[in-house]
């Protein structure tokens, strides 16, 4: 593949190499969708950084809507059914449930369910596991829905739709559809969907042969890369591996995990902030709590106010390039590790609003002091878990 500088075609410097990037197709400019930082992991030391996913970027819950739309829109509305979604954590939670909805609403179709996989141990069953060979945190659990109807749903499955923010081999893609297989018998079709698609025709032709049923890619970008490493220090990658304990009393309402067939309703605490016109507001998600806090975003929008959608991560990126600022601090579901937020300083905004599925802790002090935030706790809704 040959590189040249251009608007299809770019060479990024990284710290620990030089990453050339080359689109074949986009819906929307390179520049409007993603940007490129160096990850702490010598697995693999580049990022690609969405610029419309409201992860590491600070977005417009306008522009993230207008994403799930777009690329649900590429979804065919008569897939077979049962459809089951999943968003991949941490990234793509919020991505995949407004990509299902956005496809659910404009479909009409009630034989989906969406779930989410997640680096959080709860005693529901477990549906699957899988790795994500090149993360900083490779282990992914999928539990079994927790509605015995929703676990039918999972196992009648004829249509598997895989959503991640970016692919680049591919190989993800072939973990989780091996490790459901079995779980779902009747599968009969399976759609990647994505933001970006960096794994060129060769790539995609080699996965589309290795899935065990007709495979399909979304995208509103494809594209090729190739990455020259350069000898240097790789910079220490933090441990970033939970503890492995059972997470019910910190997460005890089924925000996606489990399973939904809609979303669960915003609790009395997040229905009764109030925005002004004009207002500049940080809706602040945290690891894999981010869809609820995009609705709120949503709602603050409506109100007039200048709103922002971005969530803290557990993956360390180094500064420079398109990170402009790291936060560091402790996470909020006890497993001691460090958790991130990029490219947000305090002053930024007139008010932050940092949405927790945890209940009140004091390992949400730090974060909440740096921004001069106020914590919204959506835990407090009650009912059962499903």
């Amino acid at each position: 593949m040959t590189f040249i500088d251009s608007p299809l075609s770019q060479t990024i410097a990284l710290a620990g190499g030089d990453l050339h990037v080359a689109v074949a197709r986009s819906d929307l400019p390179l520049g409007a969708l993603c940007g490129f930082a160096s990850r702490r992991n010598p697995k693999r030391p580049f990022l690609f950084v969405s610029k419309v996913l409201g992860r590491h970027l600070p977005v417009r819950p306008q522009v993230m809507r207008m994403v799930h739309r777009r690329l649900a829109a590429k979804l065919p509305a008569n897939l077979p059914g049962p459809v089951v979604a999943i968003g991949m954590a941490e990234t793509a939670i919020c991505l995949g449930q407004g990509v299902f909805e956005a496809w659910r609403g404009g479909s009409g179709r009630e034989d989906g369910l969406f779930i989410h996989s997640t680096r959080y141990r709860l005693r529901q069953g477990l549906l699957s596991t899988f790795e994500e060979s090149h993360s900083h945190a490779t282990s992914h659990l999928i539990h079994q829905p927790a509605a015995a109807l929703d676990r039918a749903l999972c196992a009648a499955c004829r249509t598997l739709v895989l959503v991640d923010d970016e692919a680049s081999t591919g190989a993800t893609f072939v973990a989780l559809v091996e490790a459901n297989r079995a779980a779902m018998p009747n599968l009969a079709r399976i759609v990647c969907v994505t933001i970006t698609d960096w794994m060129g025709a060769a790539k995609r032709a080699e996965i589309t042969a290795a899935m065990p049923v007709p495979t399909t890619f979304v995208s509103l970008l494809e594209g090729g890369y190739t990455f020259e490493a350069r000898t240097v220090t790789p910079p220490a990658m933090p441990n970033v591996t939970g503890d492995g304990a059972f997470k019910d009393d910190l997460i005890p309402v089924n925000w996606g995990r489990l399973g939904l067939r809609r979303p669960r309703p915003l609790p009395a605490a997040a229905l009764a902030i109030r925005a002004k016109a004009g207002e500049r507001v940080l809706v602040l998600g945290t690891g894999e709590f981010v869809f609820p806090p995009f609705q709120l975003a949503r709602r603050l929008s409506a109100m007039g106010a200048d709103v922002r959608v971005q969530a803290t991560t557990r993956s360390p990126i180094l500064e420079g390039g398109d990170i402009d600022g790291v936060i560091d601090f402790a996470d909020a579901y006890g497993d001691g590790i460090p958790n991130f937020l990029y490219s947000t300083r305090p002053g930024d905004y007139d008010r932050v609003l940092v949405c927790y599925e945890t209940p009140p802790s004091t390992a949400q002090t730090a974060l909440i002091a740096a921004l001069g935030a106020e914590p919204v706790f959506f835990n407090a809704i009650g009912g059962p878990r499903t």
